[in-house]
């Protein structure tokens, strides 16, 4: 990989970071699928997790008086997906120190020496989708009134169909990028930071910001490839995720390594 500039902070309330380009997110990519390709049994943990969210969340919400949240709670789950990775994060650390990597080492993140970081940030982004679901609840209370729809199919024409329906759909979209950014934001480099080094969460979460505001075009661009990913991995019931989701783990583990200067670090 060339080098790439490195930018510290006088105040060093980040550690110093690169700016990378659109090279640096496909060499991640490749990456992070020989990683995938190499541990094809940690297909276990995503591969159950995922369909069993989508079977509770289809049970709850459709058809009941909830139905009206299905889709932001399906949406949303992406917002939680950096949580679910922290364990690729672990194995791809493991595998780059030339340590034991299977599958059984999924959850030894919790050994870490930055473990009630790891914690922090995890509960921060919980609490950013419980405030998204909220904030869709609000904009279909807003705009539709506070009665549930009577069936799937009653929602789904209401809308497809009627202003309200456009308006729900155009702002509900608007929020749900917001919430993404954030997440990306706060997430990209801290949680494998965190993995990877014995900081705090502030100082990861610094430096994840930091290096988000400093590439803002690439990291977008990276945004979206993952949303991309991630909606078409959750199709049907999230089956799809049981890839995706170790992909982009595996993935996001490179990204961090090209963005922070890890010997300064």
């Amino acid at each position: 990989m060339a080098s790439r500039p490195v930018h510290p902070t006088s105040a060093a309330s980040h550690s110093p970071i690169r700016t990378i380009g659109k090279d640096d997110l496909r060499a991640s990519l490749h990456d992070g699928w020989e990683d995938f390709m190499s541990k094809r049994g940690d297909i276990i943990f995503a591969g159950l997790l995922y369909p069993l969210i989508g079977l509770i969340a289809a049970t709850l919400f459709m058809g009941g008086p909830m139905l009206h949240l299905f889709f932001p709670v399906a949406a949303g789950v992406g917002l939680l997906g950096p949580v679910v990775a922290i364990g690729f994060y672990e194995l791809a650390r493991r595998r780059e120190a030339g340590l034991e990597s299977d599958w059984s080492h999924f959850l030894d993140v919790r050994k870490r020496p930055s473990a009630e970081g790891i914690g922090i940030v995890a509960a921060l982004l919980v609490t950013i989708f419980l405030v998204w679901i909220a904030t869709a609840a609000v904009l279909y209370t807003s705009l539709w009134g506070v009665e549930a729809p009577a069936s799937l199919g009653a929602f789904l024409t209401r809308l497809f169909t009627t202003p309200e329906g456009w308006a729900l759909i155009v702002l509900g979209n608007l929020a749900g990028l917001a919430f993404s950014v954030l997440v990306l934001a706060v997430s990209v480099v801290s949680l494998p930071m965190l993995v990877d080094r014995d900081i705090d969460a502030g100082r990861a979460v610094a430096t994840s910001v930091a290096a988000f505001r400093q590439n803002k075009g690439v990291m977008l661009r990276w945004g979206a490839i993952v949303g991309v990913m991630l909606v078409l991995g959750s199709i049907p019931f999230f089956i799809g995720l049981a890839v995706v989701l170790p992909w982009l783990g595996y993935a996001t583990w490179h990204l961090y390594t090209r963005l922070v200067d890890r010997s300064a670090a």
